[in-house]
């Protein structure tokens, strides 16, 4: 383990295994204590929302027990979204539907990274911190929030969250977890971006909190 609280991915696997031999033919499958879509306001910040649906292809990639997919608009306007929501929650985490980290899908869908940091996030229950992506495709560029929930945890540290994930489920029997992705199409300026994702996440957080599993 590193000082500055990164973690060293062979370490990880060593431990990893050994967690998950012991762990993963146990795990619980843990049911929402609300719809996703029930949780998560269909208005936030003066946008309405419409929800959108993944073809049977992307579902079957994604391994999601359940998802929410949204695009959020000016409540006078039917064009492009101010910013797009996605939540995808595994009940149980196992090969072949495990969690997919932002960091590979998006190059693989055209979308080249040019900054990545960490992200605080205010929101009603405290502080958290996410990623936050500026990406580009051609001449289209976007800011990207996303995070891990799920366990009493809100998290961003792809190692850390990948340590949690095992020894939850050696320990706890559980993998249940969301992945949750804002993305505002940068239109004006990355500040104004990233002023509508944070505002954004800041109430996405705790909505879900009351979703998922305690």
């Amino acid at each position: 383990m590193r000082s500055d609280g990164r973690w060293v991915p062979a370490g990880i696997l060593v431990v990893g295994a050994t967690l998950a031999t012991v762990g993963v033919t146990a795990q619980r499958s843990l049911p929402l204590r609300m719809a996703l879509a029930e949780a998560v306001p269909a208005s936030l910040e003066g946008l309405r929302s419409r929800d959108v649906e993944l073809s049977p292809a992307e579902a079957k990639a994604a391994g999601v027990t359940t998802y929410l997919a949204r695009d959020y608009v000016a409540a006078n306007d039917t064009g492009a979204a101010v910013f797009t929501l996605y939540v995808g929650y595994y009940a149980q985490q196992q090969q072949g539907q495990t969690i997919h980290s932002p960091k590979n899908c998006l190059p693989g869908a055209g979308w080249e990274p040019l900054t990545s940091q960490p992200q605080t996030v205010t929101t009603a229950a405290g502080a958290v911190t996410v990623n936050r992506y500026l990406i580009q495709n051609g001449q289209r560029r976007a800011l990207v929030l996303y995070w891990y929930q799920g366990r009493g945890r809100v998290a961003w540290n792809e190692y850390r969250v990948k340590w949690n994930l095992l020894r939850d489920a050696a320990i706890r029997r559980r993998s249940d977890e969301a992945l949750v992705r804002i993305v505002v199409p940068i239109v004006a300026s990355e500040a104004t971006a990233l002023t509508t994702a944070t505002a954004a996440a800041a109430a996405i957080v705790p909505a879900l909190a009351r979703a998922l599993p305690a």
